[in-house]
């Protein structure tokens, strides 16, 4: 038997997490010295206040290799093999602390998505897909690893001071004040974030042209699931983008999540973007 396991920052709904038996090991939020569980002991609304009131940002945490050491001790200790889905290994540490982990137990399989919040997921979610078909830990590692260089993972962000301040995307900084009035399109390319196009407008405009940027008059998306992910933007907002995309391209399954701390804390609210797989 194969388990499958993912990082907080995959950003699937808790319905999708139990559908398809995905365990989630939560990244750290520091706030006043406290380690916070990403999604258990603090919620994303909980960093946008702090935020708002202080004008800090809070800090994250990967993974450590103890936890991971924990949690695969607990999952092979039936003699399941497992396959952990990180975060890119450009954006955390967690993944390099899973593969540390994973050199003392036997049968585990951490994957490097090399993508970020529900692109990750849809790794996850595929593979659990294969291991309820049969297949091995090393196979399915072997096929996520061919996966992850056709998640496409993209996203618009309205504000740009969480990016800035966190440092975790370097493009976004070099750009500057010269961002004021625009609203860029950030992209995961080759498993790190680059600036794409840049909308002018207001948010909701940047949207709608993002979508049809994004999915529009395209032969080689897979139709079978996109993720519309969002930081808490407003739910007619999310109902606009999902409609657009709805008119752009036909999924068979077109699924709003909401990202978590990790992916919050770094981009701040009102961030949304569209992650689907190439064929």
């Amino acid at each position: 038997m194969v388990k499958i396991s993912a990082d907080s920052t995959c950003d699937l709904s808790p319905q999708l997490i139990q559908e398809y038996g995905i365990s989630i090991v939560p990244l750290y939020i520091i706030k006043d010295d406290q380690s916070l569980r990403d999604g258990i002991d603090i919620v994303p609304e909980d960093i946008f206040e702090h935020v708002e009131r202080t004008g800090k940002l809070l800090t994250t945490s990967a993974v450590s290799v103890g936890d991971y050491a924990e949690v695969f001790a607990g999952m092979t200790s039936d003699g399941s093999e497992v396959v952990h889905v990180n975060i890119g290994s450009e954006f955390s540490a967690s993944h390099q602390n899973a593969m540390l982990a994973a050199k003392e137990i036997a049968g585990v399989y951490p994957v490097d998505s090399r993508s970020l919040s529900s692109g990750s997921g849809h790794i996850a979610i595929e593979a659990a897909k294969l291991a309820r078909a049969g297949k091995s830990g090393a196979q399915i590692r072997r096929e996520m690893v061919k996966l992850a260089e056709r998640v496409e993972a993209s996203f618009v962000i309205e504000r740009l001071d969480y990016l800035r301040k966190g440092g975790r995307c370097s493009a976004v900084q070099a750009l500057g004040a010269n961002l004021l009035h625009l609203k860029p399109c950030i992209e995961v390319r080759d498993g790190k974030m680059a600036v794409g196009k840049r909308y002018r407008g207001s948010f909701e405009k940047a949207l709608r042209e993002y979508v049809v940027d994004r999915l529009r008059a395209r032969t080689d998306i897979a139709p079978e699931r996109a993720f519309v992910t969002h930081s808490g933007c407003e739910p007619e907002m999310v109902e606009m983008v999902r409609a657009a995309a709805e008119e752009s391209f036909h999924f068979d399954q077109l699924i709003v999540t909401r990202a978590g701390c990790t992916i919050s804390n770094h981009c701040g609210p009102h961030t949304l973007g569209i992650l689907f797989i190439r064929k």
